[in-house]
Parts: C-alpha cells; sequence; structure tokens
C-alpha cells in the first residue's frame, strides 16, 4: 500500500514540475499556494452553500462543481511543499504556516458540506459529515502532537490527500451521475422508513466511510504514541 502511495505521489510531482519551474520564475512563494489552497477550499465551501440556498433538492450540480474546486485546492496543497523544496524556500515557519493554514482549509470545506447537507434536509448525512470533520482533525492533532513528543506517528488510513480524493471524487461523481439519474432517484422497500438508496448516497456514504476510518485512525494513533512513548522511558 505504502509503495503505491509513493509511487503514484511521484507520478503526480512529475506532471507539476513544469508548473512549479514556472512559480520558481515568477518568484511564487510557497506560502502564495498554500493561500492560494485556502481560498479555493472557501470558493468550494461558497459553491455547497450557494447550491443550499438556491437550488432544489435534487440538484447536485453544485456538489460537482465544489468537488471539482476541493481537488484541485488538493492539488495546490502538493504544490507547496513541492516547491518550498525545489526552490529552497523550506524552513520551520513554512512547515507551521502550511499545517495551520491546512487545518482552516479542512474545516472551512467541511462547514460548507454540514450547511449544504443540513439546508437540503439530509440531517443524517450532516451529523457523519460533523463527525468526519473531527476524526479528520483529530488524525492531524495526535500525529503532530505525538511528533512533538518524539514519535513518529503516521500509521493508519485517512490522511489528508486521502480525505480530500475521497471528498473531492465523491462529490464529483454525486453531480457527474445526478444529471444522468435524476437527483431524486430512490431505491425503497416496502418495510424501511428511508430508501436503501438516493442519489445523494453517492456523495454522504463515502464521507460516512471517511467519519468511521478516520475516528479508528486518530485513536490508532492515540495507541501506537502510547506504546513507543512506553518503550523509550523503559
Amino acid at each position: 500500500m505504502d509503495s503505491l502511495k509513493e509511487s503514484g505521489q511521484m507520478l503526480v510531482y512529475q506532471l507539476i514540475n513544469p508548473l512549479i519551474q514556472l512559480l520558481i520564475k515568477l518568484r511564487v512563494t510557497p506560502n502564495m499556494v498554500t493561500a492560494f489552497g485556502l481560498g479555493l477550499n472557501l470558493v468550494a465551501t461558497i459553491i455547497f452553500i450557494y447550491g443550499a440556498e438556491f437550488s432544489s433538492r435534487g440538484d447536485h450540480s453544485f456538489v460537482g462543481w465544489a468537488g471539482a474546486t476541493i481537488l484541485i485546492a488538493g492539488l495546490f496543497d502538493m504544490i507547496d511543499g513541492r516547491l518550498a523544496r525545489m526552490s529552497n524556500q523550506a524552513n520551520p515557519y513554512g512547515a507551521l504556516f502550511d499545517s495551520v493554514i491546512d487545518r482552516y482549509s479542512e474545516m472551512i470545506m467541511f462547514f460548507g458540506i454540514c450547511y449544504y447537507f443540513v439546508s437540503q434536509d439530509y440531517f443524517l448525512s450532516s451529523i457523519f459529515a460533523f463527525i468526519a470533520m473531527i476524526g479528520s482533525l483529530m488524525v492531524s492533532y495526535t500525529r503532530a502532537r505525538a511528533e512533538g513528543l518524539g514519535v513518529e506517528c503516521s500509521v493508519g488510513l485517512m490522511q489528508r490527500p486521502e480525505r480530500i480524493l475521497i471528498i473531492g471524487i465523491s462529490a464529483m461523481l454525486c453531480g457527474i451521475l445526478s444529471s444522468w439519474t435524476g437527483g431524486n432517484f430512490e431505491v425503497n422497500v416496502s418495510w424501511l422508513p428511508i430508501p436503501i438508496f438516493e442519489t445523494i448516497f453517492i456523495f454522504s456514504f463515502p464521507i460516512t466511510l471517511l467519519a468511521i476510518f478516520a475516528n479508528v485512525t486518530a485513536i490508532r494513533r492515540l495507541l501506537y504514541s502510547k506504546k513507543e512513548l512506553a518503550a523509550k522511558s523503559s
């Protein structure tokens, strides 16, 4: 799994290296790229809110556009670190700035998702989105706190790139498939009070999985750190 992830990361780096070389020539700093990524996540949130307020419940086109924006913002999240290394601008404050802005970006994005679900009466989905937000924050916080205590703690799934891919791709698929099947498409069984499938599930079900596995990862990191700290003190 790790080797596959590294291969995919190297492929992406090869694709974005020409863009990074251009940014170096234009004297664009990594912090500027990080701030631009934050702006894109804010745009995605605005799209979610606009779709919640001005579209019908069955119109998921805004979900798709927000997902595309989230994926582009995630690309810039990769560019800033690569740019810092290739331009010899890596420094401790830049790393701190990147981490803090990433947290703001993610919380802003989840706010938009929760707003959309609540406004469109997908109440249960909004709860799982909020739980996913908590898990996402704790995955990052647990690693940062453990590393502050001298423990390298990158175990588990649902790190930031995986979270962004899951949310962005599922949102785009929801928007695309909704235009084919209709936003109000449902599969029902007579003995259940809720549908076993409706179009929004293409977006909300992956977020539900994210809510579960992100929190599992945070707890796993906590237990792993306990073991490593105990080994250090013995």
